[in-house]
């Protein structure tokens, strides 16, 4: 997920940490991240066995003790989004109570969607619910592989993972983020989203730990992604030209694109990323069009509908899911996974929502991130993943074959039963090329404003740095995971979004006590700040 790079028009230049240093950077923050980089990077080389055991063993412990808390935290971010829609807060406005939106809705839409699709979804969209319809079905659903009822849990659970829960946890940061920035006035930093608890202290090491947590957890998140692209554009030259996949190959890929990343930041083309990243989204839709206008239309038609209503109506059981009586085997491949690195994907697309929503009511912005980015991406997985199934309930079949060991072949060989096999394998590769460059551009510049103090333009020195450790981290989790690289980027997303987590609710409260000191009567504000009237508040509760 995350794939837009921020835009340059209408910024609004908001206050920055003092950082005193050539390169415009906060040192304990920028430094101590990078240390920890550095030093899984080197351990990652010298100890590659350990590396495999040791995700592999901190993976077992999490889904063993901390299965439910991922559980129940998702849950929580999901109905805290609900409450902030549709509660008494809703008209409170990001910014000042006379600003509103830079961005039409047409706008303001494309670039969320663009903000929350990238690599994985291109890697998942046919993989998972053939995946779970023909081999892996879900512990205690109850239906047999192969089933029309395995075909519609299989839906059901991809839209879980992808739908209404991963944009929760976004909105939530991504709001406390806009709230402190642009109606609080402090630097756009997680930092600052904990000012309600600790005061003037938000600019001392307190807030250099947050600053660290989220840019080492982004790190990840976005090195996860990037594996996951190296895996699948190698299974597309497999499927195109024949060429065998290997670590080798997958590790030139890696290099490649990252170099390319590189040139991008050195650039400093933030505006053209946007519009490239803009364009992918354009692409996907291409594809997906050609694939509903060539397949049964009317089948994936009626697929779209009834597995969105299928979702809706299985939403709280799924939502509560602990497989507390079976194998936790499978929930800590899929749902944990999914979880972790949703959440350590969060500080990188919060901050980018947070850019393009200054203006908007909290209503308006949780209505809009929650609603229209989730129908969209069910309409994409709904008509690649169908397709897929189609193919092997009503078709020629072969696509669960080819996906029974290595998932990254399933877009390959569904798209191998359409016509103009090669064009589209080939538009394909290119779309994920794309993702791969604006993840890792994008995501090194959200590092990089964390690393910054909140100065929205980060040297590119410093930009070229994380780009660079984005793809030797995904390079070393790849070396390490081997013949199982997709496990290995599983493990590091699971074990980094547990910190998150916890920060994450604790933003949560403190939003909330931000909230508490906003007069429903808007009169109250015209003679004091917003940041002001919050410090009152803090005073008048000791």
């Amino acid at each position: 997920m995350g794939d837009a790079a921020m835009p340059e028009e209408k910024r609004h230049y908001l206050p920055s940490l003092e950082t005193r240093t050539r390169y415009n950077i906060r040192v304990p923050v920028f430094v101590t991240s990078a240390l920890i980089a550095i030093l899984f990077i080197t351990i990652g080389l010298l100890f590659l066995d350990n590396i495999a055991s040791g995700l592999e063993a901190l993976q077992n412990q999490i889904a063993v003790s901390l299965g439910w808390f991922y559980t129940l935290t998702m849950t929580i971010f999901l109905l805290l989004t609900l409450w902030l829609a549709f509660g008494k807060y809703g008209g409170v406005r990001l910014g000042p109570d006379y600003s509103r939106p830079d961005y039409s809705y047409i706008a303001w839409f494309a670039m969320l969607f663009s903000a929350g699709m990238g690599i994985g979804l291109l890697f998942f969209a046919v993989a998972e619910p053939i995946h779970h319809f023909s081999i892996d079905v879900p512990p205690a659903s109850g239906a047999d592989p192969g089933s029309p009822q395995a075909a519609s849990d299989a839906m059901n659970i991809t839209f879980f993972h992808w739908g209404l829960h991963a944009w929760g946890v976004y909105i939530l940061l991504a709001l406390a983020l806009s709230y402190f920035a642009y109606r609080v006035g402090l630097p756009l930093s997680l930092r600052s989203t904990l000012y309600p608890l600790i005061g003037e202290r938000y600019r001392g090491w307190l807030g250099d730990i947050v600053d660290v947590i989220a840019i080492v957890g982004t790190l990840f998140g976005v090195a996860t992604s990037l594996g996951l692209g190296a895996i699948q554009i190698n299974a597309g030259l497999t499927y195109v030209a024949g060429i065998e996949a290997s670590l080798t190959l997958q590790l030139a890929i890696i290099a490649v694109i990252s170099v390319l990343a590189a040139i991008s930041v050195v650039l400093g083309v933030d505006a053209g990323i946007r519009r490239i990243s803009f364009t992918n989204m354009v692409l996907v839709f291409i594809l997906a069009a050609f694939i509903l206008a060539v397949g049964p239309t009317a089948f994936l038609l009626q697929s779209i509908i009834e597995s969105i209503g299928y979702y809706a109506q299985n939403l709280v059981q799924t939502s509560t899911r602990t497989d507390a009586f079976v194998d936790p085997d499978w929930q800590q491949d899929w749902t944990l996974f999914y979880w972790g690195w949703w959440i350590s994907w969060s500080p990188f697309v919060a901050m980018f929502i947070a850019r393009i929503s200054r203006g908007r009511t909290i209503r308006e912005f949780v209505t809009g991130v929650l609603l229209v980015p989730t129908a969209m991406t069910f309409v994409v997985l709904t008509i690649f993943g169908k397709m897929g199934i189609y193919i092997d309930m009503f078709g020629d079949g072969g696509v669960a074959d080819a996906t029974s060991n290595e998932l990254e072949f399933a877009l390959f060989a569904m798209l191998e039963h359409l016509p103009w096999t090669a064009a589209l394998s080939i538009l394909a590769m290119v779309v994920i090329a794309i993702f791969f460059v604006t993840s890792s551009d994008s995501g090194s510049l959200v590092k990089d404003i964390l690393a910054s103090g909140g100065d929205l333009r980060p040297v590119w020195q410093t930009r070229l740095f994380w780009a660079s450790t984005e793809g030797i981290i995904a390079s070393v989790l790849l070396i390490a995971g081997g013949a199982t690289a997709l496990a290995a980027f599983q493990q590091a997303a699971i074990a980094m979004g547990v910190p998150l987590a916890l920060l994450l609710l604790v933003i949560c409260y403190s939003l909330w006590l931000a909230l508490r000191t906003e007069p429903l009567d808007r009169e109250v504000t015209q003679n004091t700040t917003v940041k002001e009237q919050m410090e009152r508040h803090r005073h008048s509760q000791r």
